[in-house]
């Protein structure tokens, strides 16, 4: 049978998981446009210049970018926001107790384009049943409560 949620992590859940949530769809968006940003770069030799000398956002050739880079700060946001990511499905994966398979999954959901929509959802949803499934089993005469008529 596999691990549940200690008794004293309950509470910390909700605000893991909606901390994961958060963590999920940002880096999700942000891998995105860095696989724009990639093939823009690959197939077309151009990257993203802000603040420069053709205006506020501009299409420059790779390497020709005298202002702002936005190709190369998309690649350090995502990346610095991956670990923040990581700390997120730590938490969760810790808390509930999962197998190290879990943990894996969710940390290729900042890496693989989509997978972190798909993978919140998911998560969410198993975390949350589990969860429930824990505090119904918990609650004594709970299936008495149910069957029996209130007077």
């Amino acid at each position: 049978m596999p691990l549940q949620p200690r008794e004293r992590d309950l509470p910390k859940i909700p605000g893991a998981l909606r901390f994961y949530q958060i963590t999920s769809v940002i880096t999700g968006v942000l891998l995105l446009l860095l696989c724009g940003e990639v093939l823009l770069k690959v197939y077309y030799g151009l990257e993203i210049e802000m603040g420069g000398a053709f205006g506020f956002l501009a299409f420059v050739p790779a390497g020709t970018v005298l202002a702002i880079n936005i190709s190369l700060g998309l690649l350090i946001v995502h990346g610095w926001f991956y670990v923040v990511y990581l700390i997120s499905i730590f938490r969760i994966w810790s808390l509930m107790r999962w197998n190290i398979g879990w943990l894996l999954l969710m940390a290729l959901g900042g890496v693989i384009p989509f997978l972190s929509f798909f993978l919140e959802v998911r998560i969410v949803r198993k975390a949350r049943t589990q969860i429930s499934s824990r505090i119904g089993a918990n609650t004594p005469n709970a299936h008495q409560a149910e069957v029996e008529p209130s007077h």
